[in-house]
């Protein structure tokens, strides 16, 4: 172990601070660094191990495709039982690639479950998933050609997996993969509520204290896989031990993948493909409150690291420190001398609808509101503002052209236009909404000069949120707690006007999920 990492890893309890954490750090196959510390029940006083067992939450996804490319040469035969799994589906369905792919135009169902009412707090299982699934009419784009993250796809693929195999997702993923990789402690943690070895995630800071966090989701194929960090190291080696054969699971896991127009795709099989400190790294995050984990590779070099935290400090962000530790590499610094742009203000992105708003950060830095997470971007030399410097090609880039802002967004293959926003928004808007597609409703009150939304459905009544004004007819419902850790931050709503002027609906979105169209149906009370 070189002095770097060795540092790097004595700092990182109190650079993430919280009640406990592992870490790995494998080169050539062999462990750097296998490392724990803190608790994994704080309460209990239960010591955190490397055989602590963790929700390793989305980076179960991967291991879902793995199962799905272990059992199927060609999965496309697969395509017709998704979409038998879509039988209200107006337009052409996914294909089971599409899924694996993200890139199936499907809506989030965790998202979707709040515009049902759902509580943060509340159960969802089989019956809630399949409900929301199968009621899915229309698409937010056509399959194949935008990237959206959506967690029922992976759902699909792991009931479509148990329908063909007779066997429930948890045997498969034992017998088919975790036997053959050493995965000796792994299985399919269902239920969120609580882990055999009492684990416990928590929410907090150690500003406010943390607190153990409450989840009632049930996951399967989304998120499910239980490990321990002896568990993921193991899967490292497997991967490291196979690296020069294409054809081996790992190999075609991390195989390229494009767009329908033959764009490259970075997310592909459930993993992320990306550009850092000029190397390519394959990896995932998984999160839930009180859970956050990361993995990456770096193939080139034969690095893999794992991060696990039972709290909600940035996981990706110790395995880059890590990454850059070991490699002897200098994580990029904004440039604080850079001038501010003069393009700050609310957007609407035209193809999705949803508002984009540019805002100062630190200096040498713009923060970009538009999908589920405020991004932060560096100011670069040449007046765009992107996440890394000009060699990282994947990530969002804001640049000014002509007369325009425009948004590129590689990963979603996507670039367009930024419509300003100018003026204000006319707050005549209270009354109730209905949703045909989604059965659901949309209640805005006026209280004291103040508007207030809330969403009703099948799951229950939603909290009421107060309104943010963006601009004329646009406006931002806050969802920054749901029931995944991910929830679908600011809805953005776009007022719908008749030719007399009086408004007739809303369109709705989040970039979960998009699209969706609110007719009004009564006034104020």
């Amino acid at each position: 172990m070189t002095d770097r990492l060795e540092r790097a890893l004595k700092i990182l309890p109190r650079t993430y601070p919280g009640p406990g954490g592992a870490v790995a750090v494998l080169r050539d196959g062999v462990v750097l660094a296998r490392h724990a510390w803190g608790y994994a029940n704080a309460e209990r006083r239960l010591p955190f191990t490397p055989h602590t067992l963790f929700r390793m939450c989305s980076i179960t996804k991967q291991f879902t495709c793995g199962l799905v490319l272990d059992a199927f040469a060609d999965p496309s035969v697969l395509d017709a039982e998704v979409a038998a799994r879509l039988p209200r589906l107006t337009e052409a369905p996914p294909g089971l690639l599409h899924l694996c792919h993200n890139q199936s135009g499907l809506r989030d169902y965790w998202a979707v479950a709040m515009l049902q009412g759902s509580p943060v707090e509340a159960p969802f299982a089989d019956r809630e998933a399949e409900r929301l699934i199968r009621a899915n009419r229309t698409l937010q784009f056509r399959p194949g050609t935008r990237y959206s993250y959506c967690n029922n796809n992976f759902r699909l693929l792991s009931d479509i997996l148990e329908d063909r195999a007779g066997e429930d997702f948890a045997t498969l993923l034992r017998r088919r993969l975790f036997d053959s990789v050493g995965m000796e402690t792994a299985f399919l943690a269902a239920d969120t509520r609580a882990m055999p070895d009492g684990t416990e995630g928590y929410e907090g800071s150690q500003a406010g204290g943390f607190r153990a966090a409450e989840n009632r989701i049930r996951w399967t194929g989304d998120a499910g896989l239980g490990a321990s960090l002896d568990d993921m190291i193991a899967w490292e080696r497997f991967i490291d031990a196979n690296r020069n054969d294409p054809d081996s699971l790992y190999g075609r896991l991390s195989a390229p993948v494009r767009f329908t127009d033959g764009t490259p795709a970075t997310y592909g099989f459930g993993l992320g493909r990306r550009q850092e400190f000029g190397r390519e790294v394959i990896g995932h995050g998984g999160a839930l409150r009180g859970w956050r984990s990361h993995r990456l590779h770096a193939a080139a070099d034969r690095v893999s690291v794992v991060v696990m935290f039972n709290h909600l400090s940035d996981a990706q962000a110790a395995a880059l420190d890590l990454l850059a530790a070991v490699l002897g590499v200098e994580r990029t610094l904004p440039d604080a001398q850079l001038p501010a742009p003069a393009w700050f203000g609310t957007y609407l992105e035209p193809e999705t609808g949803l508002s984009a708003r540019v805002e100062p950060a630190t200096p040498g830095r713009v923060r970009l509101r538009f999908g589920h997470a405020a991004e932060t971007l560096d100011l670069q030399p040449d007046g765009s503002a992107g996440h890394a410097s000009p060699a990282t090609p994947d990530g969002t880039r804001l640049r000014w052209s002509g007369d325009a802002l425009w948004m590129e967004r590689p990963g979603e293959n996507q670039r367009s236009r930024l419509v300003p926003c100018t003026g204000t928004a006319a707050a005549d808007i209270a009354g109730c909404y209905r949703c045909s597609e989604l059965d659901a409703t949309l209640d805005i009150a006026g209280i004291d000069d103040a508007l207030y939304g809330a969403f009703a459905g099948c799951f229950g009544d939603g909290r009421m949120e107060l309104l943010e004004p963006l601009g004329p007819d646009l406006w931002a419902l806050p969802c920054w707690r749901a029931l995944d850790h991910t929830p679908p931050g600011d809805w953005t709503l776009r007022v719908r006007r008749s030719n007399d002027g009086s408004v007739e609906g809303i369109t709705l979105g989040c970039w979960l999920a998009r699209g969706l169209d609110y007719a009004r149906v009564a006034d104020a009370s």
